[in-house]
């Protein structure tokens, strides 16, 4: 049972980790990014609409990619060239995938719950898993050994003096973005063409908070982000393996108290670590040159 429950940890956490390293190249960037839960919806009806017409899920993901980078294109533009307000137009951008997801689904499959299932050999089975921690590995080398990681942490924390050293410091951001989204949309790809066998109407349930409540837990780095989905990807398993189970009087667990654990996680750690943890200085401030 033990094994059987850190194998679906991890599954489960997949997700999270790719949709919590877009927020986190985002939110270094001096972008706030609660459009996360609304990218990764886009990524997983794009994935499971491009897989059950390709047959491929690598090209379903890479329709997922582009599907949650596509979103994050219209927020930077509101954001960055707009300077709207970061939470009102990434509520909006959740509110969009929320109602566009289904339309695209009416009109594709005349449904509005859910896509044609993808047969098991059409899924994928592993390969998740392993990018996904390969993925943390090459953010946290961008980050702590490049350039290009030096630059996007100078457009989160100090963007006057990242222009002044003649770097755009909105291209920064914009590039950041796009890459969030992209990386939410493969997150969103995981659930629909990963963990399960089609995309189903609001399937995100709230996963895009949770990577970034991982975010802040990891406080802002990627290592600590990525251990911070496996808590969550852990109550997440733990909550599938308690449906069901009897602990008192022979009663089963109400599967509604059940089920409200991975948010009541995500609310005591946030609770308990968000005043501790210290987000990029320009978190949230739109650059304008003088």
């Amino acid at each position: 049972m033990l094994t059987q429950l850190l194998a679906s940890t991890l599954r489960v956490s997949t997700p999270l980790i790719f949709a919590a390293l877009g927020g986190l190249l985002s939110e270094r960037a001096g972008v706030i990014n609660i459009a996360l839960e609304g990218m990764m919806l886009a990524g997983a009806f794009g994935a499971a609409a491009g897989t059950a017409a390709t047959h491929s899920p690598w090209i379903g993901a890479a329709i997922g990619l582009a599907s949650g980078a596509t979103m994050a294109a219209v927020y930077a533009l509101f954001v960055i060239r707009l300077r709207a307000n970061q939470i009102v137009a990434g509520t909006a951008i959740n509110l969009l995938a929320f109602g566009l997801t289904p339309f695209c689904c009416k009109l594709l499959y005349d449904v509005t719950g859910s896509t044609p299932a993808i047969p098991l050999t059409e899924r994928f089975q592993t390969a998740p898993l392993y990018l996904a921690w390969l993925m943390v590995a090459l953010i946290w080398v961008i980050m702590a050994r490049t350039r290009a990681g030096l630059s996007l942490s100078f457009a989160g924390e100090n963007p006057e003096a990242l222009d002044s050293a003649g770097i755009r410091v909105n291209a920064v951001r914009w590039l950041a973005v796009i890459a969030s989204g992209a990386l939410a949309g493969l997150g969103g790809a995981c659930l629909s063409v990963f963990l399960a066998s089609s995309f189903a109407r609001n399937m995100t349930a709230g996963r895009g908070f949770m990577a970034l409540a991982a975010l802040i837990f990891g406080k802002w780095r990627p290592f600590p982000t990525a251990i911070a989905c496996l808590l969550f990807g852990f109550t997440e398993a733990l909550e599938i393996r308690l449906q069901g189970v009897a602990l008192w009087n022979s009663k089963p667990i109400p599967v509604q108290f059940i089920q409200i654990l991975p948010y009541v996680v995500t609310m005591l750690v946030l609770a308990g670590f968000v005043g501790r943890s210290r987000p990029p200085a320009a978190l949230g401030k739109p650059f304008r040159r003088d």
